[in-house]
């Protein structure tokens, strides 16, 4: 950690203000974060406008004689993410808010005609800060990080990348197995506790449309909450609940005033609460009241704040337009700080994972889970593989309709469970098997004690590779449902096993293939011992450059998996 501290001189009409410039440099990877802190030990407020925390020259990409800055942007030897993103799009490079490529005129000697080649990269809040620094108050800038990149590999890329998040924000590798019960009354959250416990699952979490009100802390419903939780506990289980912050009308006192319009509405999600107005303040102490009081694990935070602005001038919380979106942004940080701090579990769906956050969806249509379930196998495996180029599988969560969901139906669902079992079983299996958890969204795990006995088996199964199924995933063929598709855990530092692939056969019939896998990535050389599906054990050559070629068959409509030590 290096920090350069730098005052005005007392003449200037800065003087009074202190600013820090902070790095913070990693130890087993070529990564940089930096940050700016400003002091006002002066007498007078100070108006902060924008905060640059980084500005550097880079050499360009590509060098062509016409073209606009945005229209030569593309992938660079420096990956840049901030702790300012938002917008729902489960992405980072979609819901930055901070990163802008700008010409450098002085660059005189660059190729385009208009010198506008991308060539400088500032860090900062597109909209701006907008605050009054008072008297001895602090400010903090965003965070960047900035990581080397050492090749244009999409996969190697995205190992470095995925690397950084284990580094810098290594709360988003907990992956607790958790079910996502749409409940009515108290007497089925019991009954899904004890399912949970039977079948090895770790965590429930009180779904959307369930009766569980987390907002209301008058002292019987808290009272209520933490007998559930209390129970949850002594059988080992962690327990959650939804929360809805935006995406919903509170008054006209409390929404976000639209500063095209002067009115409520318009907002990204139509209607919206202000972080900053009475009902915003409100809710962080009332969602913070309840983790106190009923000792909840989970928060299932939908529609965190997306990043409005707000043109009121009477909500306490911020002055005007100018500082709403960084002050109701900070809110939200503060309160995931907190949670984080406490250990509780945080589902958020937006990016909010250099701050507190766990998980995020994994990226998916919630109207794709009214197809035939034949479909949403494919289309799962499919998500799972575009989700997992940037992002370890314990980031993303999946999803999976054990009752309807969006419409949709007999053939979209799997309720009764025991009719539909071997779909049940393959889409545990694709999920469990890719490392990611999905929301098991319905009354109950099981039906039947042949049921009961699948979930255990493959959540057994899980527990037993969990390390492996945990680890960075290579992507070998996205579904498409005309061959074969699959995947391959990797982790080279592991003692025992270094691999755990997963092969798919979405056809009617048998199929034979002989698959070239990149076992370089295992850090093996010379040969290896791969173990199919717990039974058959082959040694297998690896060529120089650490590639095995197999010949395997897999059955129709099912899979295959397999250990690499």
């Amino acid at each position: 950690m290096l920090t350069f501290t730098y005052a005005a001189p007392a003449a200037v009409p800065l003087s009074g203000i202190e600013v820090k410039v902070h790095y913070a440099i990693y130890d087993g990877i070529p990564l940089i974060s930096k940050w700016v802190t400003v002091k006002n030990t002066g007498n007078q407020t100070v108006q902060i406008n924008q905060v640059i925390n980084e500005k550097l020259a880079l050499v360009e990409e590509e060098s062509a004689v016409v073209g606009s800055v945005e229209d030569m942007k593309k992938q660079h030897g420096l990956y840049v993410e901030s702790n300012f993103a938002f917008n729902n799009a489960m992405r980072y490079h979609l819901s930055d808010q901070s990163l802008h490529w700008k010409a450098d005129s002085t660059y005189t000697s660059q190729v385009n005609y208009d010198l506008k080649t991308p060539a400088i990269m500032e860090v900062y809040p597109t909209v701006g800060v907008g605050i009054k620094l008072a008297p001895k108050d602090n400010f903090s800038s965003i965070r960047s990080w900035e990581l080397l990149m050492d090749s244009y590999d999409r996969e190697r890329r995205g190992l470095a990348i995925r690397k950084m998040y284990r580094t810098i924000a290594p709360w988003t590798t907990a992956n607790p197995i958790f079910m996502h019960l749409v409940s009515k009354k108290d007497e089925q959250v019991y009954t899904a506790i004890d399912q949970c416990a039977a079948t090895g699952y770790e965590a429930l979490i009180l779904s959307f449309g369930s009766h569980v009100n987390m907002e209301d802390t008058t002292a019987g419903n808290l009272a209520a909450l933490k007998k559930l939780a209390d129970y949850a506990h002594s059988k080992n289980i962690k327990i959650g609940a939804y929360s809805l912050f935006s995406s919903r009308k509170i008054s006209e006192a409390d929404d976000i005033i639209n500063p095209k319009t002067g009115k409520t509405g318009g907002t990204f999600f139509g209607n919206a609460p202000c972080f900053g107005s009475n009902w915003g303040i409100g809710y962080a102490q009332r969602i913070k009241t309840f983790f106190e009081k009923t000792g909840f694990d989970i928060w299932e935070n939908d529609g965190p704040f997306p990043g409005d602005q707000c043109a009121s001038i009477s909500h306490p919380g911020h002055h005007g337009l100018e500082d709403s979106q960084w002050v109701q942004f900070n809110m939200q940080k503060q309160l995931y700080h907190w949670l984080n701090a406490r250990g509780v579990y945080i589902n958020s769906p937006d990016w909010y994972f250099l701050d507190g956050s766990n998980k995020t969806g994994i990226g998916y249509r919630e109207v794709n889970f009214s197809l035939p379930r034949e479909n949403q196998r494919i289309l799962n495996r499919q998500n799972i593989f575009d989700a997992l180029w940037e992002q370890n599988p314990s980031m993303g969560w999946g999803f999976v309709p054990l009752t309807a969901y969006q419409g949709g139906g007999k053939e979209a669902v799997l309720e009764p469970l025991n009719e539909h079992l071997e779909d049940y079983r393959q889409l545990m299996m694709q999920y469990y098997g890719a490392g990611v958890q999905a929301c098991y969204r319905g009354p109950r795990l099981y039906d039947t004690e042949e049921t009961k006995q699948t979930v255990i088996d493959v959540i057994q199964w899980y527990k037993k590779y969990r390390d492996i199924l945990n680890a960075d995933l290579i992507h070998l063929r996205r579904a498409d449902g005309r061959d074969w598709d699959g995947f391959l855990h990797v982790n080279a530092t592991a003692a025992g096993i270094k691999g755990l692939g997963m092969l798919f056969n979405p056809l009617k019939t048998e199929i034979t293939r002989t698959l070239v896998l990149p076992l370089y990535y295992t850090g093996l050389s010379g040969s290896a011992k791969l173990t199919f599906d717990d039974k058959t054990v082959k040694k297998m050559s690896l060529d120089p450059l650490a590639k095995m070629t197999m010949t395997i068959t897999i059955p129709a409509e099912s899979y295959r998996w397999f250990t690499v030590e």
